[in-house]
């Protein structure tokens, strides 16, 4: 646990920082925000341009600083780049989606550890949030899988601010996933992500997206 006197250094010096953030830039420009979201596509075939592990850690450094439940941090991020790793993930995979994973250069499991709690003493040291969890296991498996898909879209985000394309994969089964790369753990897969430079000669036509008021409200 944090002393009060350190706990207030801490607080005076994150507000600090917001402040001097918010100073040096208010907003992102509108072709950064077109690269991270409004111009982008999700793509399923890819150029044989590497991602580097360089690259990668570079990545989760952004990825983690998203905004999780009492800075929990369940997801795990197992990145899939062999071809005995892809051999295994494939036998999870719809038939449509094998060559999508084999041609990308890095295939990404995004998974949570339902045990992510235990974690809480390092993550939220000023205060004691185990008892939230302990012997709760729905309540702990919920909360893991909220925040980790929190973070697979954190993940997204990042690899594209990084000049990175995306391609997120949902036509698989998480129990194969499981089986092959989590037996014996407490960790369960969640949504898979392929990462590089996409071909984009594969894209076709962007779908349509729902107006504000088709689902929005304001009360």
């Amino acid at each position: 646990m944090i002393d009060q006197s350190s706990l207030d250094k801490l607080r005076q010096t994150a507000q600090e920082n917001d402040r001097e953030l918010k100073d040096r830039i208010s907003s992102l420009d509108q072709d950064s925000i077109d690269l991270i979201l409004t111009g982008a596509r999700s793509h399923y075939a890819w150029t044989d341009r590497p991602v580097t592990d360089d690259m990668l850690h570079r990545l989760f450094d952004i990825t983690k600083m998203g905004a999780t439940s009492m800075n929990s941090s369940p997801a795990r991020f197992t990145f899939v780049r062999s071809q005995e790793g892809k051999e295994k993930l494939a036998k999870s995979l719809k038939p449509a989606n094998v060559p999508k994973v084999m041609g990308a250069p890095v295939s990404v499991i995004i998974s949570y550890d339902t045990e992510f709690w235990q974690e809480l003493p390092r993550l939220f040291p000023h205060e004691d949030r185990r008892p939230h969890f302990a012997n709760k296991p729905e309540h702990a498996e919920d909360t893991a899988y909220r925040n980790s898909t929190l973070q697979g879209a954190y993940f997204m985000i990042a690899a594209r601010a990084l000049g990175m394309d995306v391609g997120p994969i949902s036509g698989f089964s998480n129990a194969i996933v499981d089986e092959e790369f989590f037996a014996g753990t407490t960790r369960k897969s969640n949504f898979l992500c392929n990462i590089g430079y996409a071909d984009e000669t594969a894209l076709f036509q962007r779908l349509p997206r729902f107006d504000f008021d088709d689902v929005c409200e304001i009360i």
